[in-house]
């Protein structure tokens, strides 16, 4: 077994973290889990905006994750911190509002040039809050989560 002495630091970002972010987390644990690199990859979710803090993750987003089998654990939403920025290695964003988000909050980071933050796929993933389409965003967050798994092999 291979000794990994850094282990890599990953934090989904969307607007109230009830859907899109805390979804990607728990399918990316999945993926971590199954790919046996729970050692290796530190995974978690935030908000840009304060008006979910303290709820659950929206039902049809457990739905969604129950009818994939993807497991997932009591989620409490929380808006995402100077420490945060600092401690994790990735920020991922859902869509180009929580970029825009993460700029007015950090105003003295670079936020984009400094590869630390980016979005998760080429395209903004759909809010399902909105679109109602919990599918379509499950398939986007599988895709983006596949690829940044590979790139932190």
């Amino acid at each position: 077994m291979n000794f990994h002495p850094y282990v890599t630091k990953i934090l989904f970002i969307c607007h109230g973290n009830i859907c899109r972010s805390p979804m990607a987390e728990f399918v990316m644990k999945d993926l971590v889990s199954k790919a046996g690199l729970a050692d290796r990859i530190e995974v978690a979710s935030a908000a840009v905006s304060m008006e979910e803090i303290g709820n659950d993750m929206y039902p049809p987003a457990k739905r969604k994750l129950r009818e994939k089998s993807i497991p997932f654990t009591p989620h409490a939403a929380r808006r995402i911190t100077k420490a945060d920025y600092d401690y994790y290695d990735r920020i991922i964003c859902m869509d180009q509002s929580n970029l825009r988000w993460l700029r007015h909050l950090f105003p003295d980071t670079e936020i984009t040039s400094s590869g630390k933050v980016s979005l998760l796929l080429n395209h903004d993933v759909a809010d399902p809050w909105y679109t109602g389409d919990f599918e379509a965003t499950y398939q986007d967050l599988v895709e983006g989560c596949t690829t940044l798994l590979r790139a932190c092999l």
